[in-house]
């Protein structure tokens, strides 16, 4: 009975109730568009430093990633490499060797970043393969290619096909000089990577370098980045303890990357403020109707009250209808939001032509908006938007049950 009451009190006046459900919808659905355009910038963020350079996880000697010493290196022993490969979240390995030194193309000579790897293993882990602008990927089979980044060619004056000497100093004291062909041209949009990395043999590299059979780190790509700190000290106890080396330092992006862990963290803090400043405005909207509401029934509450309905029940009536529009609202704009959301991570927004790639905290930020799914981008709106509406039809509620149903009536 108290059901169908709140059904017919809300629709009594439709024209008000209809211009509430509709801010309350709107502005939930429009919550879950923005969280999920923000979601999406900060996967891209993320995507850009760790899937097209440092990887999920790395490990490496202990102290390595402090100073990047050439000889603070290790053996990537079949034992190890097998060990990994049977953990399920691993979806990709790749064993790298990292030198500086100094690229030259007739007369440009830039400093650069080699870093040797094997090309198969590394398109399992990064995604420069498909970054690339110009020419081809390279295989294993010819340990004399390379690909550089766009900037870094463009400096240079290369183009695919070409030759460019490096020169370093080896691992033996001696000047370690070689050459090889570029076969390929990456754009990351990452400005520093695009002016500095070049991807080559890893073989070849070991034996200019005098360094056969090491690497500096195992990079490694995960099924869920964001549990990278969780699975990256499960794989430190595990290596310690099969391995028994205990040499090794395992450390996923976070540690890494802490500025972008800080941005991460920032996130939610932002989406709180952000759910607060707009709910606050739905939450006058919802206390504006239904104090509106229960003026209009005052005379109506107070004969219900004097008949013999407890002044609970009273309470009850109102927040129910409170909660029933809640309902409906959250109903629709989940509906709407997700309609949106889809929408805006299948097809998305192009500001390509008014701005260019942002860097934010070592992550860059494509300026093609996009948006993804996440379960708390829908929770956190529904939840918020049905307690922000019971909290304030709680004071008209309230108000309505202090009624005194003889002021009520004399004042007919």
């Amino acid at each position: 009975m108290l059901i169908k009451l709140a059904f017919f009190n809300l629709w009594r006046n439709s024209r008000r109730t209809l211009l509430t459900l509709s801010a309350m919808v709107i502005s939930a659905a429009m919550l879950i568009l923005a969280l999920g355009i923000f979601s999406g910038m900060f996967a891209d963020m993320l995507a850009s430093t760790t899937e097209l350079y440092h990887g999920h996880i790395v490990i490496s000697k202990r102290g390595y990633q402090d100073k990047r010493d050439l000889y603070t290196n290790f053996s990537a022993d079949s034992k190890t490499l097998n060990l990994l490969k049977k953990q399920p979240y691993i979806q990709g390995i790749s064993t790298r060797l990292r030198v500086f030194g100094l690229l030259s193309h007739r007369e440009e000579t830039r400093p650069a970043e080699l870093l040797g790897v094997e090309f198969s293993h590394e398109a399992q882990v990064t995604t420069l393969k498909q970054k690339l602008i110009a020419g081809r990927f390279p295989d294993n089979f010819r340990p004399d290619e390379g690909i550089i980044g766009s900037t870094l060619a463009r400096r240079l004056k290369i183009a695919p096909g070409q030759q460019l000497v490096f020169v370093t100093q080896a691992a033996d004291g001696s000047i370690g000089n070689a050459l090889f062909t570029v076969c390929g041209i990456f754009s990351s949009g990452d400005q520093i990577r695009d002016a500095s990395l070049a991807l080559v043999d890893q073989r070849w590299l070991q034996e200019l370098m005098a360094l056969p059979a090491v690497v500096h780190e195992i990079a490694l790509r995960i099924d869920q980045p964001l549990l990278a700190a969780d699975q990256a000290t499960v794989l430190q106890k595990l290596l310690d303890s099969e391995l028994t080396l205990g040499v090794l330092d395992v450390m996923d992006w976070g540690e890494l990357l802490p500025q972008m862990q800080e941005a991460i963290a920032s996130y939610d803090i932002s989406r709180m403020i952000l759910v607060l400043i707009l709910y606050s405005a739905a939450g006058v909207g919802v206390l504006n109707t239904f104090y509106m509401s229960v003026m209009e029934r005052s005379h109506e509450f107070g004969i219900l009250l004097a008949i013999g309905m407890p002044p609970t029940r009273l309470r009850h009536l109102v927040l129910l209808e409170s909660l029933i529009l809640s309902v409906i609202s959250v109903s629709c704009a989940l509906l709407l939001g997700g309609i949106l959301t889809m929408y805006m991570q299948q097809v998305g927004i192009d500001l390509s032509d008014q701005m260019g790639a942002v860097t934010y905290a070592g992550g860059t930020i494509a300026p093609h908006l996009r948006a993804v799914h996440e379960l708390g981008n829908y929770m956190l709106p529904a939840i918020s938007l049905l307690m922000v509406s019971l909290l304030a039809s709680y004071f008209p509620a309230r108000r309505a049950s202090n009624l005194q149903p003889v002021d009520v009536i004399r004042g007919l």
